[in-house]
């Protein structure tokens, strides 16, 4: 066996993946990136049958070179990637999966494997925003440290959730009324937050809410 990258054998079909460059081991880099927010989750190695069984099945599949076997990614914990599309770079070298997890993806609880910060990332601006809120939430909804406010307001139930939803949706209509931007804005983000939690405390996805957003467009 040569150090040469091996191309994708005869047996799949012509086109993109005929193209794709395996290395000398049969495998190729897959990163895996969340379908709705577009967080990276983490990186594994497919060879032919693990990408195989991606593209043709409801799980995301990866060769393990720790154990020297094929991995369906959540088999043993249930938390599943779902394949949503996959993408490969401009020389084929490298894949790039877009799943739907369910559940954290690492094997430590965090979302994503990616997690221990070399240099504070930037604020995320746009609809990011708020699904990694939404992230932060579950995970405070799954822990229950001690000193969060979300925790707390989780542990007093959804009575209270609601009540607090109620009270800043109360609160948008008055800072509406006076008509003072930051004052809105301030009020809105209160509202956006406290609905997140409500949506947490009942397990409703804001995957559901897009999906119902999109059905309405139509």
């Amino acid at each position: 066996m040569t150090d040469e990258a091996q191309p994708a054998p005869s047996g799949h079909p012509s086109g993109l993946l005929a193209s794709l460059h395996f290395d000398a081991r049969g495998l190729i880099p897959a990163i895996v990136q969340h379908y709705q927010t577009r967080e990276v989750l983490m990186l594994g190695y497919m060879d032919h049958e693990a990408l195989d069984r991606t593209l043709e099945g409801e799980h995301v599949w990866f060769w393990s070179r720790q154990r020297a076997e094929l991995w369906e990614k959540g088999a043993t914990s249930g938390n599943y990637l779902h394949p949503r599309g996959m993408m490969a770079d401009c020389e084929g070298n490298s894949l790039l999966v877009f799943a739907d997890p369910a559940g954290p993806t690492c094997h430590t609880g965090e979302p994503s494997c990616f997690f221990q910060e070399m240099a504070a990332p930037a604020v995320p601006l746009g609809p990011q925003v708020l699904e990694e809120l939404a992230q932060v939430i579950e995970q405070r909804k799954r822990d229950r440290p001690e000193g969060s406010y979300t925790a707390k307001l989780l542990d007093k139930g959804i009575d209270r959730i609601a009540k607090k939803v109620g009270e800043e949706a109360a609160e948008v209509i008055i800072a509406g009324k006076n008509g003072v931007a930051a004052e809105i804005v301030w009020e809105v983000a209160d509202l956006w937050y406290h609905t997140l939690v409500l949506l947490a405390s009942q397990g409703v996805a804001t995957s559901e809410l897009y999906a119902e957003l999109a059905r309405r467009r139509k």
